[in-house]
């Protein structure tokens, strides 16, 4: 099928945190006979900070922030047989939904694609005029990045006609083990930009297990934090490039995973880094989620904090060789149950599936 897909950017990760997750899907759909474009648009800088060059698995097309040039992206939705809009893209995110989904062809599949279901429910609820709630009842599928089944419920609640998580997961050629570098070396490493809804988060599960453990060596990486005040021993590296990110994940004693205000809420939720990490044999302390065990078992394959004190325990107590067995037995897990291949059939199977139901003669 051919595929359109609206998105924030598939080449560059600045201040976008979902490019690993359309990588790992668009280039499977890619081997199991689609034909992807993606049309991201040059804003925020993200054409400046590239993480890829344009991959052969997709078409991407960069296209400039304005009206002008939206009008012309809008208008190549006709061509497809699959038409998506992803949430976040940052630019028209309102005239794109509608103009996509006006202009697909009447065969195409019409899916929204939403990468932050907490968030984009929450301005559901607070807004009875909100743009996706009008656009719903024309849509096919509204696929999630995650939430299980809360987020299911609240889709399908507003009037979507079907709603399916499609989680987070693991691109083995991607992320793996690599040698260590010294310039990520630490007894506890974070990786994630500096938002308002995490940054209560950060202070609490890793700030402050830094300030207890002031002998202890801590790393953090991600856009934002030069402003925050932190403890001495927290050392701070900006953004750290996709290609940086296998040996940010094998340089430290463990990796701190700390999920977003949302996100906790709801749950069902494991970020990009989870998987991440474990694709690279790092150890991972995760604060307390539900749905984590779909995951990783707790204790075997991932410690688990309910508080900054929790983490700082977890540090002191873990050794090389528990952090080695804790990482080996996620990477082992993830391979076998989370990876994007498993994602890839999974998507590949509900758009045939919607494809035929679109064909089928409608009985009177």
């Amino acid at each position: 099928m051919k595929i359109a897909f609206y998105g924030s950017s598939l080449l560059s990760s600045y201040w976008n945190g979902a490019a690993t997750y359309y990588r790992g899907l668009i280039s499977d759909l890619y081997r199991r006979g689609h034909q992807i474009t993606f049309y991201e648009p040059d804003a925020f800088d993200r054409q400046q900070h590239r993480d890829i060059d344009p991959p052969d698995w997709a078409m991407v097309r960069v296209y400039p922030a304005t009206e002008a040039a939206l009008r012309k992206v809008i208008g190549e939705a006709r061509q497809a047989d699959v038409v998506v809009k992803a949430s976040g893209v940052g630019v028209f995110d309102d005239a794109l939904l509608e103009g996509v989904m006006a202009a697909a062809a009447p065969h195409a599949i019409r899916i929204f694609w939403d990468v932050d279901a907490p968030a984009t429910l929450a301005e559901l609820r607070g807004n009875p005029d909100h743009c996706l709630r009008r656009t719903l009842p024309a849509l096919d599928l509204v696929l999630t990045y995650g939430g299980g089944p809360p987020v299911v419920e609240a889709y399908e609640g507003f009037g979507a006609r079907r709603c399916v998580p499609v989680y987070n997961a693991l691109d083995p050629e991607t992320h793996h083990p690599v040698a260590a570098e010294p310039r990520f070396a630490a007894d506890l490493s974070f990786l994630g930009n500096r938002l308002p809804d995490r940054e209560a988060r950060v202070e609490e599960f890793f700030l402050r297990p830094a300030a207890m453990l002031p002998e202890r060596r801590f790393l953090i990486g991600g856009n934002g934090w030069e402003t925050k005040d932190m403890p001495p021993q927290v050392r701070h590296i900006g953004h750290v490039y996709t290609r940086e990110h296998n040996a940010f994940n094998t340089s430290g004693l463990a990796v701190l995973n700390i999920a977003r205000d949302s996100m906790a809420a709801v749950g069902f939720s494991p970020a990009t880094r989870v998987f991440e990490a474990a694709g690279a044999g790092a150890c991972l302390i995760t604060d307390a989620w539900v749905g984590l065990e779909l995951f990783l078992r707790e204790g075997e394959e991932v410690l688990v904090a309910r508080d900054g004190a929790e983490v700082a325990e977890h540090v002191r107590q873990l050794t090389p060789a528990r952090a080695r067995a804790i990482g080996e037995a996620a990477r082992a897990r993830i391979l076998s149950e989370h990876t994007y291949a498993r994602r890839g059939t999974q998507v590949d199977a509900l758009l045939r599936e919607e494809a035929s139901r679109k064909r089928a003669p409608v009985v009177a």
